[in-house]
């Protein structure tokens, strides 16, 4: 009588669970991959540790604040910064005045800080964020309220500057101290202040009079930088921008 031969089956693995610190590990990865020429430029930039002052401007959806979160977290995650810091102005809600929303500063501060925070939530979770706010690793610091203090061994996320005074911006700048980077974004376009009375402006006008600098950058993006929607990009144009 013959035996029929039997086929060999594959192991069966014991159970269908992920390997979760592989999974944590792929996910805090801060891989920062350009989609545009400017971006390679702002990218490039925002690596340098020459430069502790990065400056990026132009229309919505070309990756300014997305790309500085990103840095910032970056340079955190490899132990160049002890914290984040993140500002900027306030100007739609009475010019700078928090105080008729509801809750602490940093519920106040939250209609503003939204488009940041979602960027810091693809590599960290809500739990672990609330945990850097409570231990100050992670600080929401609105402009008005950042007048006499020096930020060390911190990495300054300033985003909307546009809506900055000069006096403001020149404030703002001047925070940085030892161990510290900020990156500063901002449509011009967007502004709430006037030509005159526009800090962004002002201090881009200063700049391209100031030959050699050795520890500041911009980079200036352009409708075609957009990654956004094609949608968005066709209302700008309709816009006439």
């Amino acid at each position: 009588m013959s035996r029929r031969k039997r086929t060999q089956k594959a192991p069966t693995p014991k159970d269908n669970t992920i390997q979760f610190n592989e999974f944590v590990k792929k996910k805090q990865t801060v891989q920062m991959i350009p989609r545009s020429l400017n971006q390679e430029e702002y990218i490039d930039n925002l690596l340098n540790d020459e430069k502790l002052m990065v400056f990026a401007t132009g229309p919505a959806g070309t990756g300014k604040t997305l790309l500085a979160v990103m840095a910032a977290i970056k340079a955190f995650k490899e132990g160049k910064v002890e914290k984040i810091v993140v500002t900027r102005p306030a100007v739609g809600v009475d010019d700078e005045k928090h105080g008729f929303l509801p809750g602490d500063l940093n519920a106040k501060m939250a209609p503003w800080t939204r488009p940041i925070f979602d960027v810091l939530e693809e590599y960290y979770s809500t739990k672990t964020i609330e945990g850097f706010i409570k231990e100050n690793i992670i600080e929401i610091s609105p402009l008005a309220f950042m007048r006499g203090r020096t930020f060390k061994n911190a990495y300054i996320v300033a985003d909307e500057m546009q809506n900055a005074t000069p006096n403001q911006m020149k404030m703002l700048l001047t925070r940085l101290g030892e161990g510290s980077m900020m990156a500063v974004t901002g449509d011009i376009r967007q502004a709430d202040r006037r030509d005159n009375d526009n800090g962004l402006l002002d201090f881009k006008t200063l700049l391209s009079n100031f030959s050699n600098s050795q520890y500041i950058a911009i980079t200036e993006f352009a409708n075609k930088d957009i990654e956004r929607h094609p949608a968005v990009k066709e209302v700008l144009s309709i816009y006439g921008e």
